[in-house]
């Protein structure tokens, strides 16, 4: 996934309202940013931080700018959790994920389950249709990657949807998309959502396949780097 457009530097000043942070440039501009990230951002929000700003595609947009990434630690993280569905599917199109490979087509936000899309949706001839959630991963502690970073309900109903299509005779794989470098796993957040965490072993206890996958971070474009290992109930795997 590349950047449409060149990024602009700069340093936070805060992040509020879920949605908006407010950031001086290399110029001395300060600017208001859309955050598209509805989680708590927990260590990629802190105040004084390097980040980079996309300018917006639509000059009829409230806000002019939108926050791409941040720098903790000499690591470069993505916090815009619009762009792992497309990373995600370009690296599945173009066979990087070898999970995911020999499908014919990839459709994007299908409706299925309880007034759900799924993320992608992979068909082929003479194969079960295959349901791939992604959910963004920013978080790490310690030299883990951890998601949620904060109470996810609908993270753990899309688990739910995703043992129902597996007990319905289709593959079901929840894909987390780790966009940082600075990893050496996945483990789920349990201190921070149990539920979430103990759905996830259900899950997977029922036939939902769990992979994860790291990104490849520059300030030009975002790729599928390699696979994590999985530690989902103290051994991984």
């Amino acid at each position: 996934m590349r950047f449409p457009h060149p990024l602009v530097h700069g340093t936070l000043i805060r992040r509020y309202k879920r949605f908006l942070a407010d950031v001086r440039l290399d110029d001395g501009s300060e600017v208001t940013a859309h955050v598209a990230n509805s989680g708590a951002m927990l260590g990629t929000s802190a105040p004084g931080m390097e980040v980079w700003l996309s300018p917006a595609n639509s000059p009829t947009r409230k806000l002019a700018w939108s926050w791409e990434l941040c720098r903790v630690d000499n690591a470069l993280i993505g916090v815009n959790t619009a762009w792992p569905n497309q990373i995600a599917a370009e690296a599945v199109a173009a066979g990087q994920i070898p999970e995911l490979a020999g499908y014919a087509t990839i459709r994007r936000e299908v409706k299925y389950g309880q007034n759900s899309r799924i993320d992608l949706l992979l068909e082929a001839p003479g194969r079960p249709t295959c349901y791939v959630e992604v959910k963004n991963v920013h978080l790490k502690r310690g030299d883990w990657a951890e998601f949620p970073d904060a109470v996810t309900v609908r993270g753990a109903k899309h688990l739910r949807e995703l043992r129902d299509m597996v007990a319905g005779g289709a593959r079901a794989v929840m894909l987390y998309l780790v966009q940082r470098e600075d990893c050496i796993g996945f483990r789920p957040a349990a201190d921070i959502d149990p539920a979430y965490a103990e759905g996830l072993r259900v899950a997977m206890g029922d036939g939902v396949e769990a992979i994860c996958y790291t990104c490849a971070m520059t300030l030009e474009d975002i790729t599928i780097k390699g696979r994590l290992p999985i530690q989902a109930d103290g051994s991984g795997n």
